[in-house]
């Protein structure tokens, strides 16, 4: 080997002497590096943060207890207290529903007057408190309470010609507010008794009053405890196809807009205990067509109960504030209760319940006020009651008894 080429081979190892030297170094210096940054250089730099203390508000204590809890960190699987979905609670509803017989508060003109309405309401100061002053703490006491109108309201002096024509004064519609009545029944044989002009005045005398009123046409809905209460007034002394279609029509269409429905019948053969067969057939017809609770009047005595497809019949409930006759022999008289519980606005089951009444609170004489019996006289009426009622399984009392619910009747 010549002297130039060990030259040259000699600066190739120096050459890579002090490159490996300073690969090294580099090395070094870049380990350090990561070492440093990694054992806080780079904490020593970091600006420090700063958490806004919370101003604390004035609390109640059971706000405080909720403030002061730890937070909860959710498990995965497990429903929090905050997520839990309640159960959709029922809603009960219990309404309390009176009925009594014709409410006359008038009279024929050819009686005269002594002994009659207006004089008796003269000699009590002609005070419209009066005729429903024995009662009035029972109709107070409930939801609505229905009676019959048995006259027109009215100072017209055009009558039609028939046996008996009764009027009374517009004012008396009063006494029904007075009295705790909500709603009266107009679909009677004597609100046309001084035709239109008297049925028109009729209809005005309640409203200045703001009584209720349903049939001839109108029907009336009430809203108690978010239950709608509907009710229908018909006279029924016969039937044919158009009327049985006109009685089915017109509950459909009630049955649509409220929750419980009920049809007042003026009906029946006058001085008669029992109901005939145009009275059933058609309790029974509006029942199958949807109705909850019929009551009714006209004949001027009482007929008895009747159970059908888990709904009551009153086949009448006999006069009540009765301004026809001065002193009739039968004086007895019920006052109807239904009591009828509710669950989702659906009818769940009822009730029922007889007071029995006198239409007079005297014996010897009809002084147009209607008082409950007691005593002897209350359960001699109370079985005569049972004896005219059929297809019960129960014994009327004036205590509620709740009714079986028979769908499958016939």
């Amino acid at each position: 080997m010549g002297r130039l080429q060990r030259r040259k081979a000699r600066r190739k190892k120096l050459i890579y002497k002090y490159s490996l030297i300073v690969i090294l170094i580099c090395s070094a210096i870049l380990i350090g590096y990561n070492m440093i940054n990694h054992w806080g250089w780079s904490s020593m730099n970091k600006k420090e943060q700063y958490i806004e203390p919370v101003q604390k508000k004035e609390t109640s204590n059971e706000e405080q207890v909720t403030e002061n809890k730890p937070e909860e960190t959710p498990v995965e699987g497990i429903i929090s207290e905050g997520e839990i979905t309640p159960e959709p609670q029922d809603i009960k509803a219990e309404i309390l529903i009176t009925a009594t017989g014709d409410s006359l508060l008038g009279m024929d003109e050819t009686f005269g007057y002594q002994g009659r309405i207006p004089h008796v309401l003269a000699q009590n100061n002609n005070d419209l408190n009066y005729f429903y002053s024995n009662v009035s703490h029972i109709f107070k006491a409930d939801d609505i309470t229905i009676t019959n109108l048995e006259t027109p309201l009215t100072e017209a002096t055009a009558k039609v010609e028939k046996e008996f024509r009764f009027k009374g004064k517009p004012e008396y519609a009063k006494a029904f507010a007075l009295g705790g009545i909500e709603t009266v029944n107009l679909s009677n044989n004597h609100i046309y008794d001084y035709y239109k002009q008297g049925f028109q005045d009729t209809i005005a005398a309640l409203k200045a009053a703001e009584i209720g009123y349903f049939g001839e046409g109108y029907s009336f809905i009430k809203e108690v405890k978010g239950i709608k209460i509907g009710i229908l007034g018909y006279t029924g002394y016969s039937y044919d196809k158009a009327y049985l279609a006109k009685l089915k029509k017109d509950i459909e269409e009630l049955r649509a807009k409220v929750d419980f429905v009920i049809i007042n019948f003026h009906w029946g053969e006058e001085r008669v205990y029992t109901p005939n067969e145009t009275q059933k057939y058609l309790a029974h017809y509006v029942i199958d067509k949807g109705a909850d609770l019929i009551v009714s009047q006209h004949p001027h005595v009482i007929q008895g109960l009747e159970s059908y497809k888990g709904k009551i019949i009153t086949y009448s409930l006999g006069n009540f504030a009765y301004g026809g006759h001065s002193n009739p022999a039968d004086k007895d008289t019920y006052i109807l209760q239904v009591r009828a519980n509710f669950i989702n606005k659906k009818l769940e089951d009822y009730a029922v319940r007889v007071i029995p009444a006198s239409i007079s609170s005297k014996t010897n004489v009809n002084d147009y006020k209607p008082t409950p019996l007691t005593g002897r006289k209350k359960e001699e009426l109370l079985a005569k009651i049972n004896k005219l009622s059929f297809n019960l399984d129960f014994k009327v009392t004036d205590e509620f008894t709740k009714l079986n619910k028979k769908e499958d009747n016939k």
